[in-house]
C-alpha cells in the first residue's frame, strides 16, 4: 500500500479546499425541494475530490488561486458528479462510494434529470462568471468523454480492440477530464502558454497512468481505485491493456479461444481463467510499465515550474494514483 496520503498532498491548499467545499454545496441549491433533497444526498457520497484538488493545485503553481479558480473547480466537480450519476443509470449500479446510488434511491428518471441539472448548473456558473475560455475546454471534454465511451461500447460488441484504440478510448474517457482540470486551473491563474501547456500535458499523462493502473487492478485481486469489483471489466467483456498485450503474444487460435470464453461466459471460473492467462503472458507487468512511463511523463511536464510545496504535491499525486492498491 502506498504511504502517500491524500491529506498530505492537499496540505498546501487545505484552506482553499474548505472554501471550495462550501461554494460547491451552495452551487447545487435550488428552490425545488426535490432537487435540494437529491443534492444533499450527493454531498453525503464523499469522494476523494481529486478533480477540484487538481484545479486548485494547478492554479496555485501557475500563479495563484483566485475567484475564477474556485468557479473552475466547481464546474469540473459538477460535470464529474453529473457523469457519475448518468454512468450509474447506464450501468444499473446499486452502490456509489459505499452508499446506495442516486438511481437506486430516487429511480432512473430523477437520476437522469439530476445529472442534467448539475451539468447545466456548471455551465451556468461559467457563463455568469464570463469564463468563456473554461466553456471551450469543458465542452470539448464532454464531447471526448462521450465519444470514448461509445467507441468502447462499439469495440466491446465485436471484441475487437488493439493498443492504439485502447489508448484513444482511455485518453477520451478518463484523461480528458483530468487534463481539463489542470488546464482550467492554469487558465484561471495565468496567460503564460508554457505553463498552460505544461499543466495540460501533466493532466493528460496523469489521466492515462491513472486509468491503466485501474485496469491492472481488475486483474490483481483487490478492489480498484474507482470501486469496481475485481474481474468487473472481464465480466463486462471489456478488453483492456493487460489482456490486449497477452492476446498479442499468443497464436491466433489461442487468442480466439480466450475471446470465446470472454464472449460466452462471465462466471467466476472463466474470470479466473482469463486472469491466469494474462498473468502467464506478463500482461500485468507490461501494462504496469506503460503506466509508469506516463507517470514519469507527468512529472517531467512539471520541470518548467520552480520548486515549491505545490509542485511537490503535484508530483506526489502522480505516485498516489499510480501506486495505490485499491
Amino acid at each position: 500500500m502506498s504511504t502517500i496520503k491524500l491529506s498530505d498532498i492537499s496540505s498546501p491548499i487545505k484552506k482553499e479546499l474548505d472554501i471550495f467545499q462550501t461554494i460547491f454545496k451552495d452551487s447545487m441549491r435550488s428552490k425545488v425541494g426535490l432537487v435540494d433533497l437529491v443534492a444533499r444526498y450527493i454531498i453525503r457520497q464523499k469522494g476523494k475530490k481529486i478533480r477540484p484538488l487538481l484545479v486548485l493545485l494547478s492554479s496555485k503553481i501557475a500563479g495563484g488561486i483566485n475567484e475564477r479558480s474556485y468557479r473552475g473547480a466547481v464546474l469540473v466537480e459538477l460535470l464529474h458528479t453529473a457523469t457519475l450519476i448518468h454512468d450509474d443509470v447506464v450501468d444499473n449500479a446499486d452502490k456509489r462510494r459505499g452508499l446506495w446510488s442516486i438511481n437506486k434511491v430516487f429511480k432512473n428518471k430523477i437520476a437522469v434529470l439530476m445529472g442534467d441539472y448539475l451539468l447545466s448548473r456548471g455551465l451556468m456558473i461559467a457563463v455568469e462568471g464570463k469564463d468563456f475560455d473554461f466553456l471551450g475546454v469543458i465542452t470539448n471534454a464532454v464531447k471526448r468523454m462521450s465519444e470514448g465511451e461509445l467507441l468502447q461500447i462499439q469495440k466491446t460488441r465485436k471484441l475487437d480492440i488493439d493498443e492504439e484504440t485502447y489508448f484513444k478510448v482511455i485518453s477520451d474517457k478518463t484523461a480528458s477530464l483530468i487534463e481539463t482540470c489542470c488546464t482550467i486551473g492554469a487558465l484561471s491563474a495565468t496567460q503564460n502558454e508554457v505553463y498552460i501547456n505544461a499543466l495540460r500535458k501533466y493532466g493528460h499523462s496523469l489521466g492515462m497512468s491513472f486509468q491503466i493502473r485501474d485496469d491492472i487492478l481488475d486483474y490483481e485481486g483487490t478492489s480498484s481505485i474507482i470501486g469496481k469489483p475485481v474481474g468487473g471489466d472481464i465480466r463486462e467483456k471489456k478488453i483492456t491493456l493487460p489482456l490486449i498485450f497477452a492476446m498479442n503474444k499468443v497464436s491466433r487460435p489461442e487468442a480466439n479461444s480466450i475471446k470465446k470464453i470472454l464472449k460466452s461466459k462471465n462466471d467466476s471460473e472463466s474470470v479466473r481463467e482469463i486472469i491466469s492467462f494474462v498473468r502467464e503472458q506478463n500482461g500485468i507487468e507490461y501494462a504496469y510499465n506503460i503506466s509508469r512511463k506516463f507517470a514519469l511523463e507527468a512529472k517531467k511536464s512539471l520541470e518548467v515550474f520552480p520548486d515549491s510545496q505545490t509542485k511537490l504535491a503535484l508530483e506526489s499525486l502522480v505516485d498516489f494514483v499510480t501506486e495505490r492498491k485499491n
